[in-house]
């Protein structure tokens, strides 16, 4: 009987639609689904996926946790490693006469950039001049700021210092000593400090080498060679103290071919074995794209991520930039143009955040806020997009702002192979998993670009075998961008005893990490097997998942299986039963939950859409003839979100009552309108009639107030009438049950049916007839008005002053 294996891809214990997209399984961490469960399964079993979305989504499947929260079978000394490092580094800029002031403005903002946005606050920059001596007393160096510490007081003082600089004049020298420069930058960089940290000369210069002027190069026929001998020296001298030069030219016409030869001919060996971090020179177009192009190239030389902010708004303005979900410390730096600008910076939850001092989980420190450039270094910065507010006073809002963030990061991986035991001879799937600082969503590719994973196999009884992990959908990986580097490797038919596969995560501007998994070469027939399910559901703080572990024993004895739960912070998740006895001959399945931790374990960090939480689950049979030996090392993988409030829960009954409370008020709506129809006086023709049974009077009632029509008889003696008064004596009410009501002023109210008629005074009875207009009868008519209520309206007043 076989190994029986654990799933190499996170179970993930989710399903929640979101995005207008509807996951209907366990979904990848690069936004891919699986058409079922992910689950442990036996030799030869088959598994599908399906792509999902178009960005790779990284984190797929645990928590990014502080290096004492792993388990110890996943540490590894370059977990310890802290997220950035320290550079000593040198600038020289180019003080040569041909610049133009604008060069010059340019050159001292991108020179503070980069001393500013520097995030590590054990960096230590020199920064200095250089152009050419060519007389008595000149000098081609010009130092101006001595080598500084960028700590809070080192980034308060290096603004001041750099703007020292200057264009030289015709008296100070106006040519282009690059052998000086280099030999003044190789000085400051290796005298006095640590060798193995690493040391940097930027070299900013708008043309080409010019020592035509300079006695110290000999006569002036041979200068120019002397000058190409000089620098070829110094170049070796630079290499030899691991001093790295990166060359960047501007202006009209810089040497392309010069400055390429001077990047090649310092130190070639960058802050990481990778071709990002070796040295390279530049050329950018104009003065304007000196800082941004300076900064790129700085990031490459320390091991930084550079991300560029929009450039070129002018105040007032707000700029948006995006800080990645990998960024263990950054630095936001916003070239001004001008010290009056004042900068606000609020962070993606929408918080404006301090400029000192901790907020939220982060630690802020600024400098540069009276200069014309300043940065904001952000320790654990809210992951997301930031927006920077840029206000300025009349009179100082002529100049572009230009924002860009510089950050290091760390790498977290997690490893399985699978099976965990592999017999010899059999091959084995190894995958190696990206992980997030606190389960942040990496979206953007170019966040781990360059992104390199070296792995091999190691045991007993054979030579360590290389192993190839890609992440390119071929081979034995299923999908491509989707954070998990996959590969094979046929255990050697020699091994014997323990195995370990390892794998390191290396990129720049990111710490490298290793983690290993141990196992052991597994005998022939395995008398114990193992396969784990686990439960696909959305879970809250508390919550717990349930699954399956099937278990089958061919032995005449029992044995204990040991589950553990390794690669999660502490509290996360809890796996139980911790051991399961299998009992001699049995085969069935047992119940496993995963204890979810309470909302307080999670922090601040629980919202939104939740946190991706995972580990590994592992089986290891304890009653092996040979020792442990694991039977299943499983990632998985939970989705905890907050727990739901009152709306959330109970949305429904909300719904009901609201749909209830709404029908109820159009009833109500409904019967009022009815009533105030059936109660609508418009339409009634009023008629007079006198003592002997004449009409003498018609008149026909429009809309009332209140649905009372308020009249008067005008005239009762000489010609009576009906008019139209508000507060008159007399008002009239359609009834609902036929006919209408009569109101008199003090006298209250008297039912009028349509065939009846009640006495008012002098002989004269009000009666009802149909809504004709015009009817005659034995008697004079008055014609109701078409439009009744636009009838004389009288002042009112009491029954005696129309009778």
């Amino acid at each position: 009987m076989g190994t029986v294996r654990g799933s190499r891809r996170p179970a993930r214990v989710f399903r929640r639609e979101r995005s207008g997209l509807r996951e209907t399984g366990p979904v990848r961490p690069s936004g891919l689904r699986e058409t079922g469960p992910v689950r442990t399964k036996a030799p030869g079993a088959r598994r599908t996926w399906t792509r999902r979305g178009a960005v790779a989504v990284l984190a797929a499947a645990a928590v990014l946790a502080s290096p004492a929260a792993y388990a110890g079978r996943q540490a590894s000394p370059a977990a310890e490693k802290p997220a950035f490092t320290a550079v000593n580094y040198a600038v020289a800029v180019d003080e040569s006469a041909s610049l133009a002031d604008e060069d010059m403005a340019a050159e001292k903002a991108a020179a503070k950039r980069i001393a500013l946005g520097d995030v590590s606050a054990a960096s230590r920059v020199t920064v200095f001049g250089f152009a050419a001596a060519e007389a008595q007393g000149q000098s081609a160096v010009d130092p101006v700021c001595p080598r500084t510490t960028l700590d809070a007081a080192g980034r308060r003082t290096i603004g001041d210092c750099v703007g020292k600089l200057r264009k030289r004049t015709e008296k100070e020298g106006t040519g282009t000593d690059f052998p000086s420069a280099i030999r003044q930058g190789v000085h400051e960089l290796s005298t006095g400090t640590d060798p193995s940290v690493p040391r940097v000369l930027f070299l900013l210069t708008d043309g080409v080498m010019d020592v035509s002027g300079s006695p110290k190069y000999g006569d002036p026929s041979h200068r120019a060679k002397e000058g190409e001998r000089q620098l070829a020296a110094e170049l070796e001298n630079a290499a030899a103290n691991n001093v790295q030069i990166w060359p960047l030219g501007f202006g009209p016409k810089p040497d392309r071919a010069q400055l390429d030869a001077i990047a090649a001919g310092g130190y070639q060996k960058g802050c990481v074995d990778l071709p990002s971090a070796r040295p390279a020179a530049d050329v950018v177009e104009g003065a304007k794209d000196l800082g941004p192009k300076l900064e790129k190239v700085f990031a490459a030389a320390h091991c930084l991520r550079y991300q560029p902010g929009p450039e070129g708004e002018r105040p007032p303005a707000t700029l948006e930039i995006a800080i990645s979900p990998l960024a263990t410390v950054g630095s936001i730096v916003v070239d001004k143009g001008d010290a009056e600008v004042d900068i606000t910076y609020t962070d993606p939850a929408g918080n404006e955040v301090p400029t000192t001092g901790r907020a939220r989980g982060s630690v802020f420190e600024l400098a540069g806020a009276d200069d014309t450039v300043e940065a904001l270094r952000i320790t654990d910065p809210l992951p997301g997009v930031w927006k920077i507010k840029a206000e300025a006073p009349e009179g100082h809002r002529s100049l572009p702002v230009g924002v860009s963030v510089l950050w290091q990061g760390e790498l977290r991986g997690a490893i399985t192979m699978d099976p965990p035991s592999p017999q010899a001879g059999q091959k084995a799937t190894v995958t190696m998993r990206l992980q997030t600082r606190d389960n942040y969503a990496v979206k953007d590719p170019r966040d781990y670009a360059g992104l390199r994973v070296t792995s091999s196999l190691t045991g007993d009884g054979f030579a360590p075998v290389p192993l190839t992990l890609a992440d390119d959908g071929k081979g034995p990986d299923p999908d491509a961008g989707d954070g998990a580097f996959t590969g094979t490797v046929q255990i050697p038919g020699d091994a014997a005893g323990a195995l370990e596969v390892t794998g390191t995560l290396t990129a720049s501007g990111l710490s490298a990490d290793t983690r290993s998994e141990p196992g052991r070469v597994a005998p022939p027939q395995l008398p114990v097997t193992a396969a784990l399910t686990l439960d696909d559901a959305d879970v809250h703080p508390g919550a717990r998942v349930t699954g399956s572990l099937a278990v089958s024993n061919t032995d005449d004895r029992p044995h204990t299986l040991r589950l553990s739960l390794a690669d999660v912070r502490a509290g996360q998740l809890t796996l139980s039963p911790g051991e399961i006895v299998v009992a001699p001959g049995e085969s069935g399945t047992r119940k496993v939950t995963v204890q979810v931790g309470a909302a307080g374990v999670f922090g601040d960090r629980l919202g939104g859409d939740g946190l991706l939480v995972g580990g590994t689950v592992t089986v290891v049979d304890t009653g092996s003839e040979d020792g442990d030996l694991t039977l299943v090392s499983s990632p998985v993988s939970v989705r905890v979100t907050p727990e739901p409030g009152l709306w959330e829960k109970y949305w429904w009954g909300f719904l009901t009552g609201a749909a209830l409370a709404a029908a109820a008020a159009v009833a109500v709506v409904l019967l009022l309108g009815q009533r105030r129809r059936r109660r609508d006086p418009a339409g009634l023709v009023l008629r007079l009639v006198s003592e002997s049974g004449d009409v003498v009077a018609e008149h026909r009632a429009g809309h009332g107030h209140k649905q009372w029509y308020e009249f008067a008889v005008v005239e009762p003696h000489r010609n009576p009438r009906i008019e139209r008064r508000s507060n008159g004596p007399y008002a009239v009410q359609r009834s609902p049950e036929g006919g209408a009501v009569l109101r008199r002023r003090g006298g209250g109210r008297t039912r009028l049916t349509e065939q009846g008629q009640i006495q008012l005074a002098d002989n004269l009875s009000l009666t009802l007839a149909g809504p004709v207009p015009g009817a005659r009868t034995g008697g004079r008519t008055t014609t109701a008005s078409p439009n009744p209520d636009s009838g004389a309206a009288g002042s009112g007043g009491s029954y005696d002053a129309y009778l």
